[in-house]
């Protein structure tokens, strides 16, 4: 078995852990025609493949988030938000895994901020929105 790191449409800020796009190949990898040819080449050797999915969080430049940003009331919900503290603090004190607040302003907001566990160009998804399990769920079967 061969496991593959992501290989997506990403505008690389995490080694393409950062997908912009889940059903392109990133072109410095090449199409998808290429990797069609690659599956059907690893099955006449039995070769299995499993592929490290992205399922936590979006590129900042995925089409949902964008849609988020310009207030889309559908895909507003795709992303955790909350409304800053009173008195003007992050929801939590969560830290990011790469440094700093998990929290990042949304948009031109200074009341609303959106998660971000890893970098801030990789906002965390709602997976408590049926709308996002079922794009997930049609991601990963594609």
């Amino acid at each position: 078995m061969i496991w593959f790191n992501p290989f997506f449409v990403s505008p690389q800020k995490d080694n393409g852990y950062d997908i912009a796009d889940y059903y392109e190949i990133e072109p410095s990898f090449g199409t998808m025609a290429d990797f069609d040819e690659l599956i059907a080449e690893m099955k006449k050797y039995n070769i299995e493949m499993m592929l490290d999915m992205v399922l936590n969080h979006t590129s900042t430049e995925h089409p949902w988030f964008q849609k988020a940003l310009s207030g889309d009331k559908k895909y507003l919900d795709y992303y955790i938000l909350r409304p800053r503290k009173s008195n003007g603090d992050f929801p939590t004190n969560w830290q990011s895994k790469f440094d700093g607040a998990a929290w990042s302003a949304f948009a031109d907001s200074k009341d609303i901020c959106y998660l971000h566990l890893f970098d801030v160009t990789q906002a965390d998804l709602n997976w408590r929105n049926p709308d996002v399990r079922i794009e997930m769920s049609k991601i990963v079967n594609f």
